[in-house]
């Protein structure tokens, strides 16, 4: 059953009651590309899909550097039977630049802000991609009360400066040097968020279901004398993310790049719809 009928009764309410009702409004379920105001910026937030009863809403995290016209696709499918948002964090896409350095607090304070606005007390399913991924793994464990279940999408592992150090040695040279030195960088929040990622034991979130999901096409053999240690790591990255729920479940995404919902949207999809079932 649509809950559309719900959400118009809580329009009503808020109207009968006046604008001091806490909530009133912001949870409205509109259509399409809106700008909405958190923590006194700008945060541009697409949502499609009807609410539907007793259903989580599927929020999707896209990867640094990316924006959510990325996942543009990935929505479309899910607002088939679900209802879907995505949304672009500050210093990405169409929202605000931060004002100052992000941290995984301030992110997720952010985070916070547009569940309030685009679910209210409906829970959530967080499917995050590389960064977002990451950003999805930190924040759930503080917010048991709202998470119902996560995806992560070939998620940045929670110790990526740890094993770049294990892998490539501080006597690299050549690309090997400069593909550490680009990432530690970015690790340090010189990327366009301005968002720190430093290193962290992952923290249990409860007995949600968890799907976590790597690529299976190598793709980090850019530098072929770290390439196949790089991709242990990775592996290895993506086992730690299983310690977030005794429900969580590491799979191999065989025809995948490190764009798993690109390269095979349908497997992400169904990931996905599993988790907010279980949920």
């Amino acid at each position: 059953m649509l809950r559309t009928v719900k959400a118009s009764a809580i329009a009503l309410s808020c109207v009968v009651a006046g604008v001091g009702l806490a909530g009133c409004d912001e949870a409205e379920a509109f259509t399409g590309t809106r700008k909405l105001t958190v923590e006194g910026k700008s945060v541009n937030v697409s949502c499609s899909g009807s609410p539907v009863e007793d259903r989580p809403v599927i929020v999707l995290l896209h990867g640094g550097g990316d924006s959510l016209d990325k996942l543009a696709g990935i929505q479309q499918t899910l607002s088939a039977t679900e209802r879907v948002c995505s949304y672009d964090r500050l210093g990405a896409g169409a929202s605000d630049q931060p004002g100052e350095p992000q941290t995984f607090d301030s992110t997720g304070r952010i985070l916070t802000g547009v569940l309030d606005q685009i679910a209210a007390d409906t829970p959530v399913v967080l499917a995050g991609h590389s960064l977002g991924g990451l950003i999805a793994g930190r924040y759930a464990p503080d917010h048991q009360d709202r998470v119902a279940g996560l995806v992560l999408l070939d998620a940045t592992s929670p110790t990526q400066g740890a094993d770049l150090d294990k892998t490539i040695p501080a006597s690299a040279t050549g690309l090997g040097a400069e593909l550490k030195a680009q990432t530690v960088a970015v690790l340090r929040g010189e990327n366009p968020e301005r968002l720190a990622a430093p290193d962290g034991d992952v923290r249990p979130a409860g007995d949600i279901p968890v799907e976590v999901i790597q690529h299976g096409k190598p793709h980090l053999g850019v530098v072929p004398e770290y390439g196949p240690a790089l991709e242990r790591a990775w592996s290895e990255g993506q086992e730690k993310w299983r310690g977030l729920s005794s429900r969580s479940n590491l799979s191999t995404a065989a025809n995948s790049g490190h764009y798993i919902y690109v390269d095979e949207p349908d497997l992400a999809v169904a990931a996905i719809r599993r988790v907010a079932d279980q949920s």
